[in-house]
């Protein structure tokens, strides 16, 4: 994490998160207004509005190189606002969309790096300014020849004192002592007054660009004049500002009156008041709820204007997440306790099932709180898909839907990449590259890119299909053939088996290598990261009609409903969402194919046996089947029967990943993803199915 002034540590996560946000919004709003074809002045405020908070905060923070950055963008959106009637903007999209991502980096690095280095934006600030200058020019061709202002172009002169009408309210704000650069707290709260009242005046009026203001500030207070239709929940929003000691009325002085005023007397037409009364200002949280986050708080706090919902680190939500796992295995092991076996403890039992249930609830809660929805990813492919429009010339929509679905905050992080690359290849590779191509096979000329979400028992399964051209088998094989990738016959691959070849490190279809494809990287990382998730990925094609990519992955990683075996004294634990059925054979039910091994047939299917304490290569006495039981697992539409020594029981587990010296050993590739603590202290090796039936 970046380096910043003394005092305000504290607000980083809250400035870096935020400015992420407000980026996501503006991203949001440019996709939209482009596809539109018009900005409305809804849309020009918002953006104006994100682009003078960015830049206040960042100015705040110290971040000079991102304060100009905002600024410069916040030039071209007041020009735009200024004069609605410019025959042409759209040059602006590109170049605010770059001003975007470069932010965006920006952020990245000051969370990453320790030994933070401002980027030099010179260039894009550069290219901005001549944007700013085309507007500007066109301005002056619709006002014959005045162009308005541009805004922070130089400090501004003095204004004289204004006079206003009795609606109007005059505030003076003290800030805390010490707080520091109180003309940026003061350009910041009044950005916030700005969102609930029309700011007619402030006083001095330059504290955006004049550092000098502060020390004015912190000696004679900072002056507001507004007028509301609600002048309350003015109010509040300075009684709730960082850092402000207090406030207080000061009506519509005129200018022989200021120096009454800063002696603490207040005077106007009607009466007289000695040391008025200040109200003190609550201090706001270090982590402040988002500009959504405090809609929503509005929405559903009532008349009471208390803040129903606050942003909360990260990190405390996986400590609160760390601690209910172990309160699960303390549980487990208090009630499993083999000293309580052979007595009757009716209380005990009762207090141990009241417990288990009180677990369960502190458990959901807490997964709930972890629960995000796919919109954030899902939306950010919108950005994808344009850009790769303009440059590839193909015309395609992006269709969303389930993005409300939601699943825990460390999956969501790790899907973006994955997105992002299956999001390409469609766009790169399914998509075809001429209209003609799609006449011919009987299809509309614009293609459809679908990203869609969906529960299903314990699941979240997410889709990322188009309606391309499809994946030919054959050219497939052709070519993993030739790179010596097949792992037996070329006519023992389904066509299925064939499609999924793609997902191999090195494997791409194209012969030349592109600006988005071509290195044999994409499908890898794909694949690696939903691994990485506890989940699958199976391709789906058809030539000519389309392909889909299915991702399969848990809704939480560290809490899962288990099944316990026991092989040969060994403990091991299947996730139950794997598990379809269990149950007891005897050997003349056994079909012995020179092949494929031992296989039971079951509703007229059969299905491979696999014997674990062969798999994992441990000693058993139970080798006979009557003796054990199977069990009949699926992932990935491939299934087999695990026999086992016995079923002990189901048991919610708590998943400990291995020590990071394991992986020179890839045990995931062997069939195992990690380890829980059993009742007994006792250790329990989770199966990590797909790869058991994979390898």
């Amino acid at each position: 994490m970046a380096k910043v002034e003394p005092g305000m540590e504290a607000m980083l996560d809250t400035y870096l998160f935020e400015s992420s946000t407000l980026l996501e919004q503006l991203d949001e709003i440019l996709l939209r207004t482009e596809q539109a074809g018009s900005f409305t002045d809804e849309d020009i405020n918002e953006i104006f509005r994100i682009m003078h908070t960015v830049k206040g905060s960042s100015a705040m923070m110290g971040f000079e190189s991102l304060q100009k950055l905002a600024h410069k963008g916040e030039d071209m959106f007041f020009l735009i606002r200024e004069n609605t009637n410019l025959p042409d903007t759209s040059f602006v999209y590109d170049l605010v969309f770059r001003m975007s991502d470069l932010f965006k980096a920006e952020i990245d690095l000051i969370q990453t790096e320790d030994d933070y280095v401002p980027t030099d934006f010179s260039n894009i600030i550069a290219e901005l300014e001549n944007g700013a200058a085309m507007l500007s020019g066109e301005a002056q061709a619709i006002e014959n020849g005045t162009a308005p202002p541009v805004p922070g172009a130089g400090s501004q002169p003095a204004q004289p004192a204004k006079s206003f009408d009795k609606d109007c309210v005059t505030i003076r704000v003290i800030f805390e002592h010490g707080a520091e650069m109180e003309n940026l707290r003061a350009f910041l709260l009044l950005n916030k007054i700005k969102e609930e009242a029309d700011v007619l005046d402030c006083s001095p009026a330059d504290v955006e660009n004049n550092p000098e203001t502060a020390a004015y500030i912190a000696e004679h207070g900072f002056r507001i004049t507004f007028k509301a239709e609600d002048k309350e929940n003015v109010f509040k929003t300075v009684e709730n500002a960082l850092n402000v000691e207090s406030y207080e009325v000061v009506d519509n002085k005129t200018p022989e009156k200021e120096k009454a005023a800063d002696s603490g007397v207040v005077e106007d037409s009607e009466h007289r008041v000695n040391a008025p009364q200040k109200k003190p200002a609550e201090k706001e949280p270090a982590a402040a709820a988002p500009p959504a986050a405090a809609n929503a708080a509005a929405q559903h706090g009532g008349g009471s204007g208390k803040q129903s919902i606050i942003s909360v680190n990260l990190v405390k939500l996986d400590q609160l997440h760390d601690i209910v796992g172990e309160i699960i295995t303390t549980e487990s092991m208090v009630i499993s306790n083999p000293e309580l076996d052979g007595l009757q403890l009716e209380s005990f039992h009762k207090a141990a099932r009241e417990l288990r249930k009180l677990t369960d609830e502190l458990q959901d809660t807490v997964m709930s709180i972890r629960m995000v929805p796919l919109s954030g990813p899902f939306q950010k492919m919108n950005r994808i898909v344009r850009d790769m429009k303009m440059k590839l010339g193909k015309d395609v929509d992006l269709v969303i839907e389930g993005e409300t679905t939601e699943v825990d905050k460390s999956i969501v992080d790790n899907l973006n990449d994955p997105l992002m690359h299956l999001v390409r290849n469609c766009m790169d590779h399914g998509i075809e590259e001429h209209a003609e191509d799609r006449i011919t096979r009987g299809k509309n000329t614009k293609g459809y890119i679908k990203l869609s979400a969906a529960n299903a028992s314990g699941e979240v399964i997410i889709t990322v299909s188009d309606d391309g051209g499809g994946i030919d088998p054959e050219k497939v094989l052709d070519k993993a053939e030739r790179n010596g990738m097949l792992t037996k016959p070329r006519n023992e691959y389904s066509e299925r088996e064939a499609q999924n070849l793609i997902t191999l490190p090195g494997f791409s279809t194209n012969e030349e290598v592109t600006e988005y494809s071509g290195r044999g990287v994409g499908m890898d990382v794909v694949k690696q990261n939903i691994e990485k998730c506890g989940g699958t990925v199976v391709v789906e094609s058809k030539v000519g009609v389309g392909t889909s990519f299915i991702i399969k992955i848990p809704l939480t990683l560290a809490i899962i409903e288990g099944m316990e075996i026991e092989v040969g004294g060994t403990i091991f634990t299947i996730p139950i969402s794997m598990i379809k059925q269990s149950f007891k054979v005897t050997s003349d039910q056994i079909i012995r194919d020179t092949q494929r091994g031992e296989m039971i047939m079951i509703r007229g299917v059969c299905y491979p046996i696999m014997r674990l304490h062969e798999r994992f290569n441990i000693p058993s006495d139970v080798t006979n089947f009557e003796d054990g039981i199977l069990l009949l697992v699926e992932t990935e539409n491939k299934s087999v029967c695990l026999f086992s020594d016995k079923l002990i029981g189901e048991q919610q587990v708590v998943v400990k990943p291995f020590p990071p010296y394991f992986g020179r050993y890839n045990i995931k590739a062997g069939g195992l993803s990690g380890c829980t603590i059993m009742g007994d202290g006792s250790i329990a090796l989770i199966v990590d199915v797909a790869n058991l039936i994979e390898n």
